[in-house]
């Protein structure tokens, strides 16, 4: 389950409701998502609420742009964070989607490229070895809970890119738009070639949409509303033209179907996306959740 930082109006109480439900279960994973030119909160700031506010759950970042940060700074905050919450996190890394996000920090935007990720997360890496990568006295810690770092997936729905990934990734951490279960299972085989390929173990195969639970017009209506205001960098009138095939919008049995459909194709995690901040809506898919656990 997804935080709901993309929603307008958060604040402190919100935030640690929504956390401590999703570590109450069934879900295996908090994830949260990061924007800079957005009112989201900070990454990194919200992984040390996180780890104190949770125990059980993995926390996933889906995703976080490493050209967006310092590798240096960003490898010792994840770090931090691993250990804060004993070795339950696992990062999401992209290249991201959008310009305005580098403009907001001063990136450079010719670094939003498969090897500009590729190296940024080299760097990480050595971090976490406890190489020396500066003029220091010591190495750059702390160590993280895990030796060699926190488990890697890449966040793309391009095939080049989980292909290239295979080299330092641990799994894929995809979205689908259209739910189309066809294409996520292409994309998920040709990860499982490309790992195999690297003489990797097989990937942890994850994806995400986002959802609404209700009867189908007013789901479908939240949906819309939300990707408008997620969405701001798109003209309204293609949001608007996507909207109605964009995520999944219905009542908790057609949302236990489609969670199925994924579970067929060897999905190891469903990222669920909220439209809402609405806690009840977290509630309803917790007893899906838990419905197809039941069943198998």
């Amino acid at each position: 389950m997804t935080m709901p930082v993309m929603e307008p109006d958060l604040d402190a109480r919100m935030l640690r409701d929504w956390a401590r439900v999703i570590d109450e279960g069934p879900f295996s994973s908090l994830c949260w998502g990061e924007r800079i030119a957005f009112d989201n909160p900070d990454s990194l700031t919200l992984l040390g609420a996180l780890a104190a506010w949770t125990e059980r759950v993995q926390l996933v970042t889906t995703v976080i742009v490493p050209q967006l940060h310092d590798p240096v700074m960003l490898a010792k905050g994840l770090a931090t964070g691993d250990v804060l919450c004993d070795g339950r996190l696992t990062v999401g890394i992209g290249v991201g989607g959008r310009h305005e996000d580098y403009h907001a920090v001063g990136a450079d935007p010719s670094t939003q490229t498969r090897r500009g990720m590729a190296e940024r997360v080299e760097i990480m890496r050595r971090v976490w070895a406890g190489e020396r990568v500066t003029d220091s006295v010591l190495p750059v810690g702390p160590r993280p809970a895990r030796a060699g770092g926190p488990p890697l997936h890449v966040g793309t729905i391009g095939p080049k890119t989980v292909r290239d990934a295979a080299a330092w990734a641990d799994g894929v951490a995809g979205t689908t738009l259209d739910l189309d279960v066809g294409k996520q299972a292409e994309l998920f085989d040709i990860a499982r070639v490309a790992w195999a390929q690297a003489g990797k173990p097989k990937p942890h195969l994850a994806t995400s949409f986002w959802f609404a639970i209700g009867q189908p017009e007013e789901a479908r209506t939240q949906v819309h509303r939300h990707l408008r205001r997620y969405m701001n960098w798109i003209p309204a009138e293609y949001v608007d033209a996507m909207a109605p095939v964009t995520g999944w919008a219905g009542t908790e049995e057609d949302l236990l179907e489609v969670l199925g459909k994924f579970a067929g194709i060897g999905t190891d995690e469903i990222h669920l996306i909220p439209t809402s901040s609405d806690v009840g809506q977290l509630r309803r898919a917790a007893e899906v959740v838990s419905e197809l656990a039941r069943i198998g």
